[in-house]
């Protein structure tokens, strides 16, 4: 649980009203860097503690570094409580459907007009406009921004393994709130930063629009496309074993026909540039998968990194968790859970200064530090 004696963030407090990933994701980011994060769950706790199936590690992945208090913000009592809590922070992070803070009078117009230096982070679905009111998710959003288009083959539009656009959001709403107090430094005011899943997966794709915007040509999916280098592709070796090779330069093209005891194919005056071997591609194949058919995976992995090649092995995400370069690199760190076990939990992918910002506390249990923070709230009232 060992973490940098100081860190950018300290003195910096903020309230989460979040749950499932984006908003939690946000609030992370701060915790790491050294905020007081005040988690506020509703009685119960959050539901994303109980998700089953492939949301079961959500709430460990995204809500360390925090304190856990207890407030039903759908109660009258609950939104005062919430309001003068609000009044000792910095900045309010949510992330709950269109409207509802605003019924419980907790939207940035209501509380800015009583703390005009606070910052509020909300994030949505869509920024305003013709799409605000709809309720999103990462899905429904990589299905409209592009994302499931480029990624599956044709007429078959698949969704990426992770929950990509959560995860950016967050991380894009926390740029906003950084930029959000440096500005509050030099006016005096906060303002309200939104962050949206649509408009998050279209940066994603921006790429592709801007392909599209050059050539004038239809975008066929990733599947499907027209690589810009001959060599860059999944390849299957002996055993059944697959393994991502990218030759993305003569000189590299030459140097794996090396490892391959190929020369012939270096040789070969149709594969003599990169243009000429794109264009060559259909004869070109099937020479580098018959010669890479009887290599092993293990064997030929420390050939190509001699040599230079970029390639990498085909991951499951369970196999990270002992992955040498992570362990290494202090990119896994333990973090005490909520059942008093101890987990690896993936740090944020960054170094200051030589360090990477860790876990400090143990993951906290419903409303654990309740007694705490609004004891205090009611100590500094009474003074």
């Amino acid at each position: 649980m060992s973490a940098p004696l100081s860190l950018p963030l300290e003195g910096i407090r903020v309230v989460e009203f979040t749950h499932m990933v984006m908003g939690p994701t946000c609030g992370m980011i701060l915790a790491d860097l050294g905020a007081e994060v005040i988690k506020n769950e509703p009685p119960g706790g959050d539901k994303t503690r109980r998700l089953p199936g492939l949301g079961i590690g959500f709430f460990r992945s995204f809500n360390r570094n925090k304190k856990s208090v207890v407030i039903d913000i759908a109660t009258a009592e609950g939104q005062a409580t919430a309001v003068d809590l609000i009044g000792e922070c910095d900045v309010v992070i949510e992330n709950f459907r269109p409207g509802l803070m605003r019924e419980f009078g907790l939207d940035y117009d209501t509380l800015s007009q009583r703390y005009p230096r606070l910052v509020y982070a909300s994030h949505k679905g869509f920024l305003p406009g013709p799409y605000e009111k709809r309720l999103a998710l990462d899905e429904v959003v990589q299905m409209m921004g592009g994302l499931a288009y480029m990624t599956g083959p044709v007429g078959r539009p698949l969704r990426a393994g992770a929950s990509v656009n959560d995860i950016m959001g967050g991380m894009f709403g926390a740029i906003g709130i950084l930029a959000a107090l440096r500005e509050r430094d030099r006016t005096g005011r906060g303002q309200e930063v939104q962050s949206a899943l649509f408009e998050n997966c279209v940066f994603l794709c921006s790429q592709h629009m801007q392909q599209h915007a050059m050539t004038g040509e239809p975008l066929p999916p990733m599947p499907a496309r027209v690589s810009a280098w001959s060599v860059y592709d999944v390849f299957t070796l002996a055993e059944g074993e697959q393994l991502f090779i990218g030759a993305v330069s003569d000189k590299q093209f030459v140097a794996l026909c090396g490892v391959l005891q190929r020369p012939d194919i270096a040789a070969d005056p149709r594969f003599g540039s990169n243009a000429q071997r794109v264009a060559t591609r259909p004869e070109l194949m099937p020479l580098l998968s018959a010669a890479l058919q009887e290599q092993r995976v293990d064997a030929l992995m420390p050939k190509l990194e001699a040599a230079g090649i970029p390639y990498a092995p085909i991951v499951r995400p369970e196999q990270l968790l002992d992955d040498p370069h992570l362990k290494a690199s202090g990119g896994l760190a333990p973090m005490t859970t909520e059942d008093g076990g101890t987990a690896d939990v993936v740090l944020l992918p960054l170094s200051m200064g030589g360090r990477r910002p860790g876990v400090r506390r143990a993951l906290a249990k419903v409303g654990e530090h309740t007694q705490e923070i609004l004891g205090r709230l009611a100590r500094r009232s009474r003074g």
